[in-house]
């Protein structure tokens, strides 16, 4: 069925309702508009869904919702585990607490119970409940840091992690079989509470995450003697931080934390941001200010689902405020849990740091120099959670810390993704550890650079919307595979690793081996002089990213490395 069709059966079928018809009479006239509402169903990813909200099959409303929560239904009583029933969480997005309901309601019609938070939480406290509550899966509505208008459904399975192979294929399958939204089952609330199938959860489970928090603190006494002290800015950038990071600050000692109060409250709209996410560093700036203001020693920003946190801090030799890249903050926190661990003597000789193949590298060193393993992931935190699993059934190693580029870190195994709330509060650890030693944390950080080397990266994106732009994302993605580059700018390319055929190619030998990870549109490239490059489309946005590490011999070496190599990968990109 061509779009134009499908716009005028969703017009005339009288199961969906008034306002969404009125939505899509409103683009009558428009053609483009309704090729991009009806060409495809909203595709139902490796990660769940993602995107624009309003009327059509190819976006985000209590339809599309309804749908891939059948197929999800209908894949859990296959496997015969309803009876442990589901945990949904959702954020601070427009329209997130309708859909969490509707998925509710819709798993109850279907004889499983859920579990449901009554106002937004973090992404983090969603796998930390599945797993306290013993349930078969999770979902959070959430879309993370993308722009306003969207919005998204992540699952999450026993083990408190995004779904990953084979189940996501599987539960892919199961909602593209549901092919007719009519017949996709719902109740209303009050039957579903009355069948005992609608579950309110809240302060208990609460009170268990912020106690799990507490308990990863390495150094509390130091915590206390120096919480007077410092000077955190926080802003939640509207979104669901708020309550536990203040919360967990509180409960640990830190007295001086000053919220940005334009940005303190929840909102949608995200109105004092164009783009909510910690890696923008327009997003920073009325934290900035209040940062000023006040004197502040670290300056901190958790995007709205709560799960990946932005850092500045006070370089107090020229007085400016040095923004961290995830990287940067990752290495901070990696270090201290290595070192300070090891000083105690409870540092695990199993022990495994994870990390994905487009983060920084200054990570393997710092393994190195405490004897722990370091593993690399594709890019995504769900296969960071999938290594925790491993370990646990296999017994091989013990996890201590893993982290990605794109903001986002997890120290514990309470969840099974990344935390910001938990990130902050390492971070906050780190930084009181540091006053202790007279130092800040730009003065550890380039303690950092000068033992393991200046490593520096950079994320170059270009943004191709809708059919036209998917088209052409693959495109690009298809010559650069065919017509593999010997060099990227001044630079040889040592080896190539195609992780969608499963093709990891030695390029002055010619010898060819399996990558040893799961198939991905991703490509990766080894360039000489410790640098690298990889190119992945976006799995949650309209972009197609090109990640690029170097290492340099000093912060100005690295740093025209960076620059060179960054202008050599955008004519690629062209």
């Amino acid at each position: 069925m061509d779009a134009k069709k499908r716009y005028e059966e969703w017009l005339a079928n009288p199961y969906f309702d008034n306002a969404v018809k009125d939505e899509l009479k409103s683009i009558a006239c428009d053609e483009k508009e309704i090729e991009e509402r009806f060409y495809r169903d909203l595709e139902f990813g490796t990660g769940g869904l993602r995107g624009i909200i309003g009327a059509g099959t190819n976006r985000m409303n209590i339809y599309t919702v309804r749908k891939a929560t059948q197929g999800l239904a209908n894949f859990i009583r296959k496997e015969n585990a309803q009876e442990k029933g589901v945990a949904i969480a959702y954020d601070s997005r427009n329209m997130s607490p309708e859909f969490a309901e509707e998925a509710a309601l819709c798993l109850a019609a279907n004889g499983i119970k859920t579990y449901i938070f009554p106002s937004l939480r973090p992404t983090p406290m969603l796998s930390f409940a599945l797993r306290e509550l013993g349930c078969t899966a999770g979902i959070v509505v959430t879309a993370s840091h993308n722009p306003p208008e969207y919005n998204g459904y992540k699952v999450y399975w026993e083990d408190g992690a995004q779904i990953t192979y084979p189940k996501d294929e599987q539960i892919i399958g199961e909602v593209n079989a549901v092919t007719d939204y009519a017949a996709v089952k719902t109740m209303s609330r009050e039957d579903a509470e009355k069948a005992g199938l609608y579950e309110v959860i809240g302060s208990e489970i609460d009170d268990r995450y912020i106690a799990a928090l507490k308990s990863l603190a390495i150094h509390p006494e130091i915590i206390r003697e120096e919480a007077q002290n410092l000077k955190i800015v926080y802003t939640p950038l509207h979104g669901t931080g708020n309550l536990p990071v203040r919360r967990i600050l509180k409960e640990l000692g830190f007295e001086k934390v000053y919220v940005v109060k334009e940005q303190e409250l929840p909102d949608g709209d995200f109105p004092t941001v164009s783009y909510p996410n910690p890696e923008d560093k327009n997003a920073f700036k009325l934290a900035l200010d209040l940062a000023k203001e006040v004197d502040a020693d670290i300056v901190l920003a958790t995007d709205p689902d709560a799960d990946r946190l932005g850092v500045y801090a006070k370089d107090t030799k020229s007085g400016e405020y040095m923004s961290f890249t995830g990287n940067m903050s990752g290495m901070l926190i990696l270090e201290y849990i290595l070192s300070q661990r090891k000083a105690l003597g409870t540092l695990p000789e199993n022990g495994a740091v994870v990390t994905t193949i487009v983060s920084g590298k200054m990570a393997k060193p710092i393994a190195g120099e405490y004897g722990m393993t370091l593993i690399e992931t594709l890019t995504g935190f769900k296969y960071i959670g999938e290594q925790i699993k491993f370990f646990e059934q296999n017994q091989d190693h013990e996890y201590v810390f893993g982290y990605e580029e794109s903001y986002g870190c997890l120290v514990g195994t309470h969840a099974r993704d990344k935390d910001a709330v938990v990130a902050v509060m390492a971070l906050c650890e780190v930084a009181a550890y540091c006053r202790h030693q007279g130092i800040t944390l730009c003065d550890q950080m380039e303690k950092l650079f000068e033992k393991y080397g200046y490593y520096k990266e950079n994320l170059c994106t270009v943004t191709l919307k809708g059919q036209e732009g998917a088209k052409k994302i693959q495109s690009m993605m298809e010559q650069i595979r065919a017509n593999v580059p010997e060099t990227v700018g001044d630079m040889k390319v040592l080896k190539f690793r195609d992780y969608k055929e499963d093709v990891a190619k030695d390029c002055l030998t010619g010898a060819e081996a399996p990558t040893g990870l799961p198939r991905s549109n991703v490509l990766y490239f080894d360039l000489e002089d410790d640098a690298w490059c990889c190119i992945r489309p976006s799995g949650t946005e309209p972009k197609i990213k090109f990640y690029i590490g170097v290492k340099g011999s000093d912060d100005k070496d690295a740093q025209e490395k960076l620059d060179a190599l960054t202008a050599a990968v955008n004519a690629l990109a062209e």
